[in-house]
């Protein structure tokens, strides 16, 4: 029972510390900001450039892609820096010397960026019944909401992998930067996956958010959560593929960087 309590404690104050440490040089006012207008000005974006292309049509289509898509700026950019962040500043020779449980440390880096991308998403969601009037009324919210969280989690597995490849790179953000965007394409939050060439579509399938979105929309439609539940199930096991592989590279380049002796090597 003790093991387990100290587990949980290890897990909950490395969450807490390290999302306070990321956004440490954060004034509130950015942070608000990057909540409320980033989403604001993507959804804007693409909404009017895919409408424009559509003729006009399926406003609802770009809305809801990308607002389900905001949960990679956290998933992705928000993981990877906290884990990124040991070696950055140093504290990742410590971490490696420490007793404590790895998995504990390793997946609670992603569990504060789980909440923070899954309000992003709700802020999101707000602003396109607000401006392009996008219909709820026949949402079943509870289920919305699960999507939502879900995908988050998937969203984050991913992040938790490229997390350890910002150990081995000292331009992780390039590669991060190209991700996300890949995610615009490939996940359907702009482009109709049916759209795209087989071997695209073929790729959108082992990405997360691609069935979350669909689930997002199906359900905002009025469709039934039992609809979604395959797509969740198969959204939820993305995610938890990507985040035990990030889990292993990073047992294995505690390995490597204790045979070798030098942090360089990871």
């Amino acid at each position: 029972m003790k093991t387990i309590n100290n587990n949980l404690r290890l897990f909950w104050q490395g969450t807490v510390l390290s999302y306070v440490a990321l956004f440490a040089w954060f004034r509130p006012v950015t942070y608000i900001a990057s909540k409320i207008l980033m989403p604001l000005a993507q959804m804007i974006f693409f909404t009017f450039l895919g409408s424009y292309a559509s003729g006009g049509s399926n406003v609802d289509f770009y809305v809801i892609g990308n607002a389900i898509q905001i949960t990679a700026v956290s998933g992705i950019f928000g993981v990877t820096m906290s884990i990124g962040g040991d070696r950055w500043a140093g504290t990742l020779a410590y971490l490696f010397g420490t007793p404590a449980n790895r998995m504990m440390m390793f997946f609670g880096r992603a569990f504060m960026h789980v909440i923070d991308g899954a309000f992003g998403v709700v802020i999101a969601l707000t602003w396109g019944a607000l401006l392009f009037g996008v219909d709820f009324s026949q949402t079943n919210l509870s289920a919305l909401g699960l999507t939502i969280l879900v995908t988050t989690i998937s969203t984050c597995g991913l992040g938790l992998l490229m997390g350890c490849l910002s150990l081995i790179t000292a331009n992780v953000m390039f590669v991060n930067n190209t991700v996300y965007f890949l995610l615009l394409i490939f996940s359907g939050a702009n482009i109709a996956i049916d759209t795209l060439p087989n071997w695209m579509q073929a790729f959108s399938q082992i990405l997360p958010l691609t069935r979350g979105i669909a689930s997002a929309r199906i359900l905002i439609a009025g469709g039934s959560f039992a609809e979604v539940v395959p797509l969740l199930t198969s959204e939820a096991g993305i995610g938890i593929i990507y985040g035990w592989l990030g889990y292993f590279l990073f047992k294995w380049f505690e390995v490597q960087a204790k045979r070798k002796g030098s942090l360089e090597t990871v």
